[in-house]
């Protein structure tokens, strides 16, 4: 998952822009001293602003840590799909995208971990978010597989099914990695090489 943005101070001046200091402020405290220990009132300092503001966006601290994991899930998508390359060799292509993956979660290991620790926790909101991100990523690979380099190999169109297992084998091993204190780059080869025996002709 990659580091929301945090916006210039000029931007800040902007009210348009209080969301995105919440969600930045919240990502800010998590790193600090992680989610469970995150309240509101930190929050709203590291963002700068009123608990009113808070408020009017979001109704909870879960509310607002499902806004932040959402918006972070949006960026890894747009930051594998610009990783890979549609003119190369669609197993190169297949490599791209799972460095672009580790790269994004290595980036931001305190949010990696929150994700894995603290959205079990959420209960319906926690379902409704891991379905959205799944549904994503389904999107983000059947697309990025539909083209005609994979198509000459004669690769495509990718089911949903398996899709799915690729996704969720390469969340779960993620997630074992950090949990177990690895660093999410060792999966590298592994992850590389079980996405090619999955999506290959």
């Amino acid at each position: 998952m990659t580091t929301v943005q945090h916006q210039t101070d000029a931007a800040y001046d902007d009210p348009g822009k209080f969301r995105q200091r919440l969600l930045s402020g919240l990502e800010a405290s998590i790193a600090a001293v992680g989610y469970r220990n995150t309240t509101v009132a930190d929050i709203v300092r590291r963002a700068r602003t009123s608990r009113r503001t808070f408020y009017e966006h979001f109704e909870t601290k879960e509310a607002c840590f499902v806004a932040l994991l959402t918006a972070s899930n949006a960026a890894v998508i747009r930051e594998i799909t610009a990783a890979v390359n549609p003119a190369v060799a669609w197993r190169t292509q297949v490599r791209q995208a799972v460095e672009a993956w580790i790269g994004c979660f290595e980036s931001t290991p305190a949010l990696t971990l929150s994700w894995i620790r603290e959205v079990p926790s959420l209960g319906e909101a926690a379902r409704l978010l891991q379905r959205n991100t799944m549904e994503a990523f389904i999107v983000m690979i059947q697309t990025l597989c539909d083209t005609p380099q994979w198509h000459k190999e004669g690769i495509g169109p990718v089911s949903r099914p398996l899709v799915i297992m690729l996704f969720g084998g390469l969340r779960e091993l993620t997630a074992t990695t950090v949990e177990d204190g690895g660093r999410i780059s060792d999966i590298t080869e592994v992850a590389v090489k079980a996405s090619i025996a999955l999506l290959g002709p």
